[in-house]
């Protein structure tokens, strides 16, 4: 389902999650020198260094997405919505009975996250994460207005993996929740949509002229998610031949010292059968 140049164009139900980090990660993991057999034997990672945080960025969208498109039926869902002038975008849009949603989307797994307010830290680093969720949201709130020709409040939702995600007194400036809780969350908010209302917003949120100046988009991200998951693989593989090679290490240590007993107790037996 890559986006054509021609014809019909597809709605933004065509776009895949994570597809602005995705083809950043890809742009920078081009530069990165070919593994030689030698590295790929050993499991060398093939990933760039500077292309490691774009990669994490868009496993994190991709993991969010499959707990949104399990919303349902009564749910539009779409991913890596472009607005504005440029390149960026929302990582995800919900539109259904409960509401309209912007969902800003950051992986940090393993780290400690606290949050309070408008400040969010990641292993005790203040981060912007939480301005730019707010921000997003009212611009979400202006773009989709403008194009249903009345207020539309479009609620910011800021979804953050973590090693541990902990609040401070203050509450959150914007609703902050883990993966696991984002399905849940929506689809127990009360209801404020018609099932009409829900439809006709649904169609205007699917229209990249809602939200981009670019009424048609001419990028494919059909091949750069074809790209992306074929890097997975090998950075899986990799992973894998590592562990397999330090199980080996682990086995041939152990095989030493029981090597040298079993030598130890023959020449034992043989000196006691002597004497």
């Amino acid at each position: 389902m890559g986006e054509a140049k021609g014809g019909a164009q597809p709605t933004l139900r065509a776009r895949k999650p994570g597809y602005a980090v995705m083809q950043e990660c890809l742009a920078i993991q081009s530069a990165a020198p070919a593994r030689t057999g030698w590295q790929r034997f050993w499991g060398h990672d093939p990933l760039h260094d500077d292309a490691r945080s774009w990669f994490k960025g868009a496993v994190g969208e991709r993991d969010v997405a499959r707990a949104l498109d399990a919303l349902g039926p009564e749910y539009t869902v779409l991913h890596a919505v472009p607005v504005g002038k440029r390149s960026t975008d929302i990582d995800h849009v919900v539109v259904g009975p409960t509401g309209v949603f912007s969902i800003n989307t950051k992986n940090h797994g393993g780290q400690r996250v606290w949050v309070g307010g408008r400040t969010l830290t990641v292993a005790g680093q203040r981060t912007p994460h939480v301005h730019r969720a707010v921000a997003e949201g009212e611009r979400a709130t202006a773009l989709l207005s403008a194009a249903a020709g009345r207020p539309i409040l479009v609620q910011p939702v800021l979804v953050v993996a973590a090693a541990s995600l902990r609040f401070g007194d203050t509450p959150p400036a914007v609703v902050t929740l883990d993966p696991g809780q984002v399905r849940g969350w929506i689809t127990g908010l009360p209801r404020v949509h018609s099932d009409e209302a829900v439809r006709y917003l649904g169609m205007l949120a699917e229209e990249r002229r809602t939200w981009h100046v670019d009424a048609v988009v001419l990028n494919d991200t059909l091949r750069h998610v074809q790209r992306f998951e074929r890097l997975e693989r090998e950075i899986d593989e990799a992973r894998r031949r590592r562990a397999v090679l330090r199980k080996g290490r682990v086995v041939a240590g152990l095989a030493v010292p029981a090597g040298a007993l079993l030598g130890y107790w023959w020449a034992t037996a043989a000196i006691s059968l002597g004497s």
